[in-house]
């Protein structure tokens, strides 16, 4: 093996070894549901103010009692912003976009991974997210259409998001793809 090879490979470990050595370090909040318990783990040095507004709303309780309101099989769940009666909950200022610089960092919108949910303003998101349970490329960014911010992944609980993926869905007032019997996030916190 020449010294270029060997120093070539030296810096493949070292730079394999630092990914994972961050990936230790990212925050991670669990989500209690009434389906179970799922952990995402967040990527504050790809989405920064994203990941720390989504923390801010953990710190504040905002997402306890909140559920999965919209449950679209082979898309994704989403929930956040919603109490048990479809009333919306106060939410802070939406946070700046993203999501392009997410997604040159590596994140999209693959099974597993949150993004925020928001209107067709890029900059409208608050407090509610998505998670994938479909490759969806379609909502990543390409010319012309800034697509969705991705912040974070499921590390743990994936099983929980696929039980809630399938549950029997209808319409509560103007609202579609709402679960029958609701999905409960009881509590949100920060475990690491």
């Amino acid at each position: 093996m020449s010294s270029f090879t060997r120093r070539a490979a030296a810096v493949l470990v070292l730079a394999c070894a630092a990914g994972t050595a961050w990936a230790a370090d990212a925050p991670r909040v669990k989500f209690n549901t009434t389906a179970g318990d799922i952990v995402i783990e967040v990527y504050p040095d790809k989405a920064p103010k994203t990941v720390e507004n989504f923390l801010q709303y953990v710190r504040d309780h905002h997402y306890d009692g909140t559920i999965f309101h919209r449950v679209i099989n082979n898309f994704m769940i989403q929930g956040g912003g919603m109490d048990k009666d479809m009333a919306e909950k106060k939410t802070r200022p939406p946070v700046p976009h993203e999501g392009v610089q997410a997604f040159e960092k590596g994140l999209k919108n693959q099974v597993g991974t949150v993004a925020m949910a928001r209107t067709n303003d890029p900059n409208s998101a608050t407090a509610q997210f998505y998670i994938n349970v479909a490759n969806n490329a379609f909502l990543d960014p390409k010319p012309g259409n800034p697509g969705y911010t991705v912040f974070g992944k499921v590390v743990s609980g994936m099983d929980v998001v696929n039980s809630i993926k399938g549950v029997p869905t209808g319409r509560k007032g103007m609202h579609s793809d709402v679960p029958l019997t609701p999905v409960v996030i009881n509590s949100a916190e920060i475990v690491k």
